[in-house]
């Protein structure tokens, strides 16, 4: 869990934190009400020269605080989005409403920081602005410190973690993996029908690492389809990435996206990447040069793309390698600590 390893690290630091129980995902009235009045004592609390807010709820309860229940408030208020949620599956009326609450609580804020130019596109064409501007900064990563394990190591720590969960060892030779949280925007149902395609491959294991509120759809999807033994949910698992190198080929196969970070660890492990055409995956992944990019929503466009890369050790050697040299020089952490150090210090 990224929060709690955060608030770890933090405390391990001596920074101080204080953790907002009503905060919480999904949209409840009465949480949501709790947490205005925990957001206006912490803030009080603490009078912070700045207020970071991190999701669109945070986003929207704690800019609302800052601008109408603490008068005397000098904060300035910066909202890091990972994705707008108006692009996430649902209704139309859904859309809608988070469209409205974003252009209305934008004007509470100072700065918007969006983290592909698609979202960027999208603040423009919403009119979603806060009193400052809407600022691009990439996501990054230091490709020197990732402490992945090495292959044979990792794909041990695969096959046991399948022995004790399905009782036998899948000992496959190629595995297709990817690691996300069970979210109807990760689009998982669709790398569930990819796997149908190779049902007669014994050679090829499917591994899904990652939980959430989704997993019984997917298991039952999974049932459904006879893939008992070639798809595989292994759960939550402490520092998944250093797991990447026992993937043969990285899948992301999302419906909506902001920046996905685990495409650029799946990059820096040198891996070949198959993603969907989402968010920020076209701003950095070139089709076929660095990795493979596919429509959303279209099992039969992996499965094709798998293929291609099993049919050619050449291509997904050379893919993993200009994989790795795009993180390297596009996307390295001190950017992006560089960048968001200049916003918050103007």
């Amino acid at each position: 869990n990224i929060m709690y390893d955060l608030l770890d690290l933090l405390k391990k630091e001596g920074i101080e934190t204080t953790q907002l129980k009503h905060l919480i995902r999904d949209v409840n009235p009465w949480h949501d009400f709790l947490a205005l009045l925990e957001l206006k004592r912490t803030i009080k609390s603490w009078q912070p020269d700045i207020i970071f807010l991190n999701s669109s709820k945070a986003g929207f309860l704690g800019s609302f605080v800052s601008k109408f229940m603490i008068h005397d408030s000098c904060s300035k208020v910066i909202y890091r989005i990972g994705g707008w949620s108006f692009n996430d599956p649902g209704s139309k009326w859904k859309k809608l409403f988070w469209i409205g609450l974003e252009r209305l609580s934008a004007r509470w804020k100072d700065i918007i920081i969006v983290n592909n130019k698609h979202d960027l596109d999208q603040a423009k064409r919403f009119k979603i602005r806060p009193r400052n501007k809407v600022q691009l900064i990439y996501n990054g990563l230091d490709v020197y410190k990732t402490n992945f394990m090495d292959r044979e190591e990792a794909r041990l720590k695969l096959f046991e973690k399948t022995a004790r969960q399905f009782g036998k060892i899948f000992n496959a030779g190629t595995i297709i993996g990817t690691i996300a949280n069970f979210y109807p925007s990760k689009g998982l149902e669709y790398l569930i029908d990819t796997a149908e395609y190779f049902k007669n491959n014994d050679d090829i294991v499917f591994t899904i690492v990652g939980e959430g509120a989704e997993r019984p759809h997917l298991e039952k999807l999974i049932i459904e389809k006879g893939l008992k033994k070639k798809v595989l949910l292994l759960g939550q698992l402490t520092d998944a990435f250093r797991l990447l190198p026992a993937f043969d080929i990285f899948i992301l196969p999302s419906i909506k996206e902001g920046f996905p970070w685990v495409i650029i660890e799946a990059m820096t492990a040198k891996l070949p990447v198959i993603a969907t055409r989402v968010g920020a995956v076209p701003e950095i992944i070139e089709d076929t040069k660095n990795g493979m990019l596919v429509e959303p929503a279209h099992s039969e466009h992996i499965a094709g793309k798998i293929q291609e890369l099993l049919n050619n050790d050449h291509l997904r050697q050379e893919i993993g390698i200009q994989a790795h040299q795009t993180v390297l020089f596009k996307f390295p952490l001190e950017k992006m600590i560089r960048e968001i150090e200049s916003v918050i210090d103007n």
